[in-house]
């Protein structure tokens, strides 16, 4: 009966490495680091992962989008009601009218 064996030497090189300043709202960071201890890593592991998934794939790794609520076509409803409002020009409708008109 033979034994083999097979030894792999593997040499890890430090690479240099740069500093980055992120700034964040502070409940968002608490809330990162408190998620990042959870997972076992710091918010430096977790951002290095980031930057090496998006380098990787050349795009960012999950979707980014524009909230419809900030829409210019929504914006510009939401600056004429206000409008409206400053001149006094308010109607009132109860939950159950606009409802109904949401669904016409």
């Amino acid at each position: 009966m033979y034994l083999h064996c097979l030894i792999i030497k593997v040499e890890i090189t430090n690479m240099a490495q740069t500093l980055i300043n992120i700034r964040m709202d502070e409940d968002l960071k608490k809330s990162m680091e408190r998620t990042c201890r959870t997972l076992g890593m710091n918010m430096t592991t977790a951002f290095t992962i980031f930057a090496k998934k998006v380098s990787r794939e050349q795009r960012i790794p999950f979707d980014v989008s524009v909230d419809p609520f900030y829409s210019k076509s929504n914006m510009a409803a939401i600056d004429e009601a206000a409008e409206q409002i400053e001149q006094g020009q308010v109607i009132v409708k109860t939950l159950e009218e606009l409802e109904a008109l949401a669904n016409e």
